[in-house]
């Protein structure tokens, strides 16, 4: 695996994420109480000994690329790194990164003098666990020039995603972006040849893209080089390449969520307290998840009430009750409260007298969710200030609504807090 390099795409705006995305990059909003996206990637590339790893931002990009200083340091005696290239004008290209290819194509330069036989591309906002090293052996047990890592799904969630069919050889031979109707059948495959048994073949007859691609390394350099205006690796690299290369599909027949909307990101959050096992879990001793470590204190508990929920260090909980939560670092949960069914993303740092702090009369409200609230279907973001006695609940299930002046938005009837917010004493939403 050292002639691999790991490039991860962290630069996209991240529009159907927002408000999360407001004031930090896609990959770098925070996951399961501790983690951020970007850690899922890299900790795959590391589990599977892919130490070169660079990152490339643009949008938001500061909390993000300190995150990734402070979480990921080699010591001297390891040759590997992980490195943020952030979007920039030179004197030769004055422009933003305008796709993921155009993205790896402006820092091609630095690529190219890397000591490498294949490029892993891999995007920062997917949660799933996959040891590349398989991926990787696949790809050169096939002579591939170019392998992507391929999902067998069901006809209900197929129209969602860039499709794909194969031959009996598991070359790639035809795509579709997210086809309809007469065009979604033409789309179905025989999935046995990935592996499949004939059952899960006839439940799962489509394969999509995971948006992770192996290059070998002179396949990638020439068509960068030769196609100046493909700025797209998924709508115009790969299906130009599948005409005249060996472009091979990988199967992944495990868990995999792409964080593309306030709901996929709720909902891939409040399923990691599930039982007995969640799909995805951060407890696999033999591929951990690695994060930036913060040497926080353990978390008080003070006469609470807690079931079915992960609970992050550093948290003090008075007198509460949460059920299917999850809750971040630094928490601050007064008496009286009861947290369901929410994300509570907790802080960046402590506030003064933390441990003491419970008053209703403070002004400013303090961190952390004021005695008496009441919090349901929600998700709060980070340094977020919720007074005494607030009910957020959408007791009028509205689906979508903006009131940034007021500290929250709306999507798919989930109430987000802002990062930073105030929501004032008694204060219903």
């Amino acid at each position: 695996m050292k002639r691999v390099l790991g490039i991860v795409l962290g630069g996209g705006a991240g529009t159907r994420l927002y408000p999360l995305t407001k004031t930090r990059a896609k990959p770098a909003v925070p996951l399961g109480g501790k983690h951020r996206l970007i850690d899922i990637p890299i900790s795959n590339c590391i589990n599977s000994d892919i130490l070169k790893i660079y990152v490339l931002t643009q949008f938001n990009s500061a909390s993000l690329n300190q995150h990734i200083a402070r979480a990921y340091g080699f010591s001297g005696f390891q040759q590997g790194f992980v490195d943020v290239l952030a979007a920039q004008q030179t004197p030769e290209n004055r422009e933003w990164f305008q796709g993921t290819a155009d993205a790896v194509r402006q820092y091609l330069w630095l690529f190219k003098s890397l000591d490498v036989d294949e490029y892993l591309i891999l995007s920062g906002d997917h949660l799933y666990r996959m040891d590349y090293r398989d991926f990787v052996q696949h790809h050169r047990d096939s002579n591939a020039d170019i392998t992507l890592s391929v999902l067998p799904i069901d006809q209900t969630r197929a129209s969602s995603f860039g499709l794909m069919k194969i031959d009996q050889t598991g070359r790639i031979i035809d795509f579709s972006e997210k086809p309809q109707g007469e065009a979604l059948q033409h789309m179905q495959a025989d999935t046995t040849v990935l592996g499949l048994n004939s059952e899960e073949a006839r439940v799962k007859p489509y394969i999509a893209s995971m948006g992770i691609y192996l290059f070998k390394r002179e396949v990638l350099i020439n068509l960068l080089s030769q196609n100046p205006d493909h700025t797209d690796f998924g709508k115009e690299i790969i299906p130009t390449s599948a005409r005249s290369l060996n472009v091979q599909a990988y199967l992944f027949n495990d868990y995999w969520e792409d964080i593309g909307t306030i709901e996929s990101f709720y909902n891939a959050n409040l399923a990691l307290v599930k039982q007995p096992k969640p799909a995805f879990s951060f407890y696999d001793e033999s591929a951990p998840i690695y994060t930036r470590a913060r040497y926080l204190p353990p978390t008080k508990y003070l006469e609470c009430e807690i079931s079915q929920s992960m609970i992050s260090e550093g948290c003090v909980l008075k007198d509460c009750r949460i059920s299917n939560s999850v809750i971040g670092i630094r928490s601050r949960i007064e008496s009286g409260c009861t947290i369901t069914n929410s994300l509570i993303m907790g802080a960046d740092y402590y506030q003064s007298g933390f441990e003491q702090q419970g008053q209703c009369n403070l002004n400013p409200v303090s961190l952390g969710i004021g005695a008496g609230s009441t919090i349901d279907n929600v998700i709060v973001d980070k340094n977020a200030r919720i007074g005494c006695d607030v009910h957020i609940v959408n007791k009028e299930r509205i689906q979508e609504a903006d009131r940034e002046d007021l500290g929250f938005c709306i999507r798919s009837g989930i109430v987000t807090v802002m990062r930073g917010a105030t929501i004032p004493n008694g204060t219903v939403i």
